[in-house]
Formats: C-alpha cells, structure tokens, sequence
C-alpha cells in the first residue's frame, strides 16, 4: 500500500464543516489511527473535536481514480494553531509525525508530504524567521524517513487571511506565502499550490469544505504532474459534481450501515434488513 504525510496546522487538519460538501467513502483510502489501518472516514486528522473537511480525502480520492484497484493510506500529524517553532526537528509535533510515519512504514509506502502551515505565523515579523526553519523541517524529514526524494507539496495560505474574523490577525500572510512560494520553486522536488478562489468559514480562517475539496484536486496535480499549480484548475467543479454521484461499493454501503447504527441512527433490526439487502442486491 502507498501512504502520504500530512502535517502543519488546522487547514491541513481540516475545519470545513462536514455537513456542507458530500462524504467521502471509499475501502481504497485508508487512515491511521490508533496503531490500525481503518477505512477513512471524516474527519480523518482528529486533533480537535471540531475537526472537519481537510485536502487529504479529495487528494486520496483522485489517486484511487488513477491507480484502480490500488490502496492509499493517510498519516494524519496535522494540529491546529501549531507554529513553524512547534515543528522544529526536536519538537514534539515533529517527534510524533516522524514516528507514525515510521510506523506506517513497516505496511506501506510513503509516497509524499502535503504540508500547509503559516497562519500562526503570520503577525509579529515572524515571516524573517521562517524560511530557515521550514528548510530546516523538510530536510529532517527526508534524512529521517530515508527519503531524499520524496515529494513535498505546500499549500498557499488563504488570500482571504487579514480581513475578518479569527483571520484578521494574519497581516503577514503575504510574507509566508512568497516564503513558502520560495522554497517550493528552490527546493528539489518540492511544489506549491494556490489557494486562488478559495473561501473561508466565517471565523475568517479556516479554508471551507467545498474548497478544501477543491484544495485537495490541487494537491494531487501538483503531486502526480510534478509541478507548481499556480492557477485554478478547470475541472474542480465537474470533479466535485462527479463525485457527488459516485455509487458506493458494496463494502462501503456497509460501512456506512455500520456507522450509522453505532451512531444510533438505526435499530439493530433496521440495520440487519439493510444488510441483507446490500448484499442481495449488491456484488
């Protein structure tokens, strides 16, 4: 099985609200947690209970499209309001993704690292300091992860940043994204993605659902061309649509029974007929 990292703060984390954009299921994409391979389910970085949408199940989402058949699984170390001095290489946020990424490493393949983090350092000239110490992240990882070569994707901090709400603080925002711009282009192997379009929640900060979709779509490109993508992409809406309509296998129909009766949705007694119907019906 191929396995991505992602790691940074609560917009890699993900905070659009889940009930505004389509779940995604799918027994290709897998999450650890707790030590176990889990069919993914939202949201999959649960480091807060307010946890939502991220880019990491849109991005998996596309790659099962264009590996059929094949599994990905997902390493969530993202925590939100975390700062470029929490991931530094003897910190606890950097300790811990290195280990489960380790771990993950002993059933699958690391394959690539989305990384999106700056908001919390976007005020207070913090922006002057930053680029040594992202430099300093990237290049441990790779060293520690025996992975020279591996991918690196960043996201661009929103453009909506230093308007309104929690955002409003992130006066700097500018900064941190010719930083991360930066490092992108100079580094090997490592790429960036616009936040170009994309909307906030109405804290003012946190990139919504639909977007964080569309942010996900970009991730990929950039990850499975090799490139910067620097523009909106054409087909985000039709893929969103696409999805919206995709029918659910029969493995996933029963995940989605499942939750739903441990969620106490369904009786025991709805939830066996349901059962028995997917599998009549179902493949």
């Amino acid at each position: 099985m191929k396995s991505i990292l992602i790691i940074g703060q609560s917009n890699m984390a993900g905070r659009g609200f889940i009930k505004d954009v389509p779940p995604i299921y799918n027994e290709h994409i897998n999450m650890l947690r707790n030590g176990r391979w889990q069919m993914m389910a939202e949201p999959l970085n649960f480091d807060r209970h307010v946890s939502g949408i991220g880019p990491a199940a849109s991005f998996a989402q596309v790659w099962t499209e264009d590996h059929q058949g094949q599994s990905i699984g997902i390493i969530p170390c993202a925590e939100g309001g975390s700062s470029i001095d929490e991931w530094a290489i003897d910190g606890l946020l950097t300790r811990h993704a290195i280990s489960e990424a380790k771990f993950a490493m002993e059933t699958s393949k690391i394959i690539g690292i989305l990384w999106h983090q700056g908001e919390s350092d976007s005020y207070g000239e913090r922006y002057r300091t930053y680029e040594d110490k992202l430099l300093s992240l990237f290049n441990h990882l790779r060293e520690e992860l025996n992975a020279p070569d591996i991918p690196i994707i960043i996201g661009e901090l929103g453009h909506y940043l230093g308007e309104a709400g929690f955002g409003k603080n992130a006066v700097e925002y500018n900064q941190i994204n010719k930083i991360l711009s930066k490092v992108a282009h100079n580094e090997k192997n490592c790429y960036f993605v616009t936040s170009k379009g994309l909307t906030a929640n109405p804290d003012g900060i946190h990139i919504d659902a639909i977007s964080q979709r569309k942010f996900g779509l970009r991730y990929y490109e950039a990850f499975s061309k090799q490139k910067h993508v620097l523009n909106v992409m054409d087909t985000e809406q039709e893929w969103i649509e696409k999805e919206a309509k995709r029918e659910l296998t029969k493995n996933e129909t029963i995940y989605v029974q499942s939750m739903k009766f441990a969620l106490g949705q369904l009786s025991f007694e709805e939830f066996s007929i349901n059962v028995s119907k997917i599998n009549e019906n179902k493949p």
